[in-house]
């Protein structure tokens, strides 16, 4: 930015956009004036700027002293005894706390019901308010439209055929969910069904009928106008399931975000999902088409009482990490303000139009704020987190805690230590998970010149893995969160593979687990089913009784056994990596899009997002790294895969040939490889900010892909 783009404020320069923002749309209401918001936001930064920075460099001087141990050792077997020594020595492991239980205080009924969650980029208004609305999903137009049940439609025309499949498919989900006192539910023909539990009756909504299962609501829809209804026995025209009960709106790992004019677009949109006012426009099969935030939902129960429910999903927002600066703010003496710390505070100012709205479409009744805190490495990250959230609360005057914290369990340290960081944020933590990508990445860098790694594929299947996936869910429950928050699993990153995600996972749920990320509102109502088959509670109190896995599994590294790898394999798995780097690179440089639908090499669509980069990059560079492969390997593969990301992407108009000028996209690809060992953690962010500043300079395309979001539709 130019110096005649920033403002002068309470001895900060912030960008111009982001001070007409926040004066003009966001503190109207909220009871705050201009002058005592931006000396708060200079005081935080004041305060906790430089202990952002002194956390960072204790990252850094781990893995300095981790490097150095793994090259003493010059490829020895490592013995769990003296490693574990060696991490305590410096810092990396420590003692475990007392006993305690968390005490969020309240929380919505969503954050203790066990049921899917969506995450979608905050940047697409249209695929934002896709994932707000998803609350509620058609189970007959997720069966029908996708390949959770064999077959496909037959032409563009409604198929009855097809339909038939998906009617008999929903049914006999019924008898699962809501099980009859006699017969089955493909023979009802009408009227108040006999249940073998009348309690999962609960209400009415005309004619339709409610039903509740394991916390979670099924709507049977009566309507013989409908074309489905009218043919069907009991009037039965739709099965619509409660599917997305929380939705992280996202900030980070699936926005491309550089500088102050991106921030406030992500604020804006964030600000209209919570004032319940955001609307997108767009044209979908020719026909011009307008969204807003649907309403909550009327019904009667059984004694006549009139009720509602939420219509939409309860909104968590995922700011950014620690280690990432932004121009939209420079602090006194010139330098990038910490991102994080001023998502925080903006976040938090707009949660006000929620805490105190009358009359509108709300998003915690429990009046909380919820923030998800990514890529903390240990409990002295959360401890900070945590005085952050004090400091913003006294800002804006807010009563302690009303900021509840999920701690996304992601990197190596906080696995090893997760008991400790849940205990630092313990009176305001509400959500823990996995996420396999990330960690694997930060599995990778950590232990870089410990040896070279097994190849990629063979990841999920590692020691590691297990323990890492036991062990959160263990300690989860030992700390109290079964029932007073969400421990959660990670994504599926198939969102056009519905069969097997139905086939693979359910064994979130029957881990334990009350949450697992999905791609899509489709993916939500089918993964929703899995909740109705599955008691959590139940298999949470089954896994209280599980000692917790030891740090042993855990901390080994998945070293290859050998390095016996043919000459194809390894030009197979650095044409794997690098496709997808490239794949996902040349739109986030290039077009501005954080997450999208990308072909992998087999030109299967996967999710993509940074976690994805960070993995296939390390990869790479570990590789590089041992002498698997060489330089000019890695820069042969890059050209191939070029040329097959260029030929997966001709019918898009706006890609930017990878070979083309002025080539940001394949320079930010080869940096990200061959300078990756010498990345903060392995991260791809600070190489990827720095060519999508360049790219926009440059003027390239930018747009809201209507096929790369993973909240489609």
């Amino acid at each position: 930015m130019q110096e005649q783009d920033y403002c002068q404020r309470a001895g900060l320069k912030v960008a111009a956009p982001l001070v007409r923002f926040l004066e003009d749309e966001v503190l109207p209401g909220t009871g705050i004036e201009a002058a005592p918001m931006w000396a708060a936001l200079a005081g935080l930064f004041a305060r906790f700027a430089p202990q952002n920075a002194t956390l960072l460099a204790t990252r850094d001087r781990m893995q300095a002293e981790i490097d150095a141990w793994h090259q003493a050792r010059q490829g020895k077997p490592i013995d769990q005894s003296d490693y574990q020594a060696f991490l305590r020595s410096i810092g990396y492991l420590v003692d475990p706390p007392v006993p305690f239980v968390v005490d969020p205080g309240a929380v919505d009924p969503e954050v203790v019901t066990a049921g899917p969650q969506l995450v979608v980029p905050v940047l697409n208004a249209r695929f934002a308010l896709n994932a707000a609305n998803a609350r509620w999903g058609s189970l007959y137009d997720a069966l029908y439209g996708t390949d959770a049940i064999a077959g496909r439609p037959s032409g563009r025309a409604y198929d009855p055929a097809r339909g038939a499949q998906v009617v008999a498919w929903a049914r006999d989900f019924l008898d699962s969910a809501i099980p009859l006192t006699e017969g089955r539910w493909r023979d009802f023909t009408g009227g108040l069904p006999v249940l073998a539990d009348p309690t999962q009756f609960v209400g009415r909504a005309g004619d339709n009928l409610l039903f509740r299962n394991n916390g979670l609501h099924i709507e049977i829809v009566i309507d013989r106008s409908h074309p489905i209804g009218a043919g069907d026995p009991a009037a039965i025209a739709d099965v619509v399931l409660e599917s997305a009960l929380t939705t992280i709106v996202d900030f980070e790992d699936s926005v491309a975000a550089v500088d102050g004019a991106d921030k406030v677009a992500t604020y804006r949109n964030w600000l209209g999902l919570i004032r319940g006012t955001l609307e997108a426009s767009f044209v979908k099969d020719g026909e011009p088409q307008r969204r807003s935030l649907e309403p909550d939902r009327s019904y009667t129960a059984p004694d006549g009482t009139p009720f509602s429910l939420p219509g939409r999903s309860l909104l968590f927002v995922r700011n950014v990490g620690h280690l990432m600066t932004n121009p939209a703010v420079l602090l006194p003496g010139g330098e990038e303000a910490p991102e994080g710390i001023l998502d925080t505070l903006v976040t938090g100012l707009i949660g006000l139009h929620d805490l105190s709205a009358k009359g509108r479409l709300p998003n915690s009744r429990a009046r909380a704020i919820y923030i998800v805190k990514p890529k903390m490495h240990g409990p002295d990250e959360a401890r900070f987190s945590d005085r952050v959230f004090d400091a913003v609360e006294d800002a804006l005057g807010l009563p302690r805690h009303t900021i509840k914290i999920g701690v996304m369990d992601e990197e190596r340290r906080t696995s090893a230590n997760l008991a400790a960081c849940i205990a630092a944020v313990k009176n305001r933590i509400v959500f823990i998970n996995t996420g396999f990508l990330d960690r694997t990445g930060d599995e990778i860098h950590t232990s870089m010149r410990a040896g070279p790694m097994i190849r990629k594929s063979e990841m999920k299947s590692s020691a590691w893995i297990k323990t890492y996936e036991d062990r959160n869910v263990q300690i989860g429950l030992a700390c109290g969160l079964g029932g007073r928050g969400q421990i959660g699993k990670g994504m599926w990153a198939a969102p056009d593979n519905m069969a097997e995600m139905l086939a693979q996972k359910v064994a979130h749920p029957m881990a334990g687990a009350s949450t697992a990320w999905v791609p899509s509102p489709t993916a939500a109502t089918l993964h929703a089913m899995h909740y109705h088959l599955v008691d959590v509670a139940a298999r949470q109190a089954e896994r209280r009784r599980e000692a917790i896995a030891p740090l042993d599994g855990l901390l080994s590294i998945p070293l290859a056994p050998s390095r016996d790898w043919s000459a194809e394999d390894i030009r197979d798995e650095l044409d794997n990596n690098a496709q997808g780097i490239l794949g996902y690179v040349v739109r986030w440089i290039d077009q501005g899009i954080g997450c999208s639908k990308v072909p992998d090499i087999t030109d299967t669509a996967l999710m993509e997002d940074r976690a994805t980069l960070r993995i296939s990059s390390q990869h790479m560079a570990n590789w590089l790294l041992h002498g698997i492969c060489s330089e000019a390997e890695i820069e042969a593969s890059l050209g191939r895969m070029a040329a097959k990301v260029d030929a997966q992407n001709a019918g898009d108009p706006v890609h930017r040939p990878l070979g083309g000028e002025p080539g940001l996209a394949l320079e930010a690809a080869r940096a990200l490889i061959l300078q990756g060992s010498s990345q903060p953690n392995g991260y791809t962010e600070p190489l990827l900010h720095l060519f999508r500043r360049r790219a926009k300079t440059y003027g390239t395309t930018e747009r809201e892909s209507e096929t790369g979001s993973p909240v489609m539709a």
